[in-house]
């Protein structure tokens, strides 16, 4: 196994890191992603997921479980002040892995899929990707103007869902025809209630931009259009949690 110390903050691996930790899209050019802390490497590692590196602060070093280390064909270990240095966390981590990355253009037809049509907010971003993995919907197709979905705030909003997913970015409207599952989408004033609509499973749910909503070419493609019951009398929900229901009630009605 291959160990390598690193003190330096001009060393190019550190540099690197300090990108992909900082720049949300920097991993389409880089070709690999940074995952910091142990709840996602071992998200990625449960999934199957292979790390190119393995980078561990020195004070962890001694500690680290010998798993995490044996994952990586390549090991660093990084003074604590430049691990501290490249973390995107308040209270940086003690360890993280350098996984591959590559673009995946290939919409997989036939599949439980939602699709974010330029959903902005990272937050909302992950917290869909988390609520889709956990109602069963194995397929994320972000069109265009979308939150990246690799970059740091997305990963930790998302949990380690990203693991389970089958994820397609910068995609135009034109690849839903692909999709041969019917398209559902969400109005604050049109379609039937969500709870008294019958709803098809396998199916797609289009969640839309935070102030704009569902644009009109995705809308154009949906063959049903459903509203969420707001006694409350509020005008919209967060699309984070307008998603998590949608697709609940989709789960529930799948399995009954």
């Amino acid at each position: 196994m291959n160990i390598t110390e690193i003190s330096s903050r001009d060393n190019a691996l550190v540099k690197e890191l300090r990108r992909l930790s900082r720049e949300s899209g920097i991993y389409r050019k880089l070709g690999h992603v940074w995952l910091e802390g142990d709840h996602l490497c071992r998200a990625a590692l449960t999934r199957g997921w292979q790390p190119k590196i393995a980078v561990f602060s020195k004070s962890f070093w001694p500690l680290a479980p010998t798993e995490w280390v044996q994952a990586a064909s390549k090991v660093v270990v990084l003074d604590d002040a430049l691990f501290a240095d490249i973390s995107g966390l308040e209270s940086p981590a003690r360890m993280g892995y350098v996984m591959p990355w590559s673009a995946d253009v290939q919409v997989q037809a036939g599949m439980a899929t939602v699709v974010l049509d330029r959903v902005q907010d990272a937050g909302n971003v992950g917290s869909i990707l988390r609520s889709a993995s956990a109602f069963g919907f194995k397929q994320i197709i972000a069109m265009k103007g979308t939150a990246a979905l690799w970059s740091q705030k997305v990963l930790r909003a998302g949990m380690g869902a990203h693991f389970a997913l089958h994820l397609v970015e910068g995609a135009e409207p034109a690849v839903l025809q692909q999709l041969q599952v019917p398209l559902l989408v969400t109005s604050s004033h049109r379609g039937d209630l969500i709870h008294e609509s019958a709803l098809p499973w396998p199916c797609a749910w289009a969640m839309g931009h935070e102030g704009q909503g569902v644009g009109e070419a995705v809308e154009a493609l949906a063959s049903q259009h459903v509203r969420i019951a707001q006694p409350g009398g509020e005008e919209s929900l967060n699309v984070g949690a307008a998603a998590a229901i949608c697709l609940h009630a989709s789960a529930v009605s799948a399995s009954g």
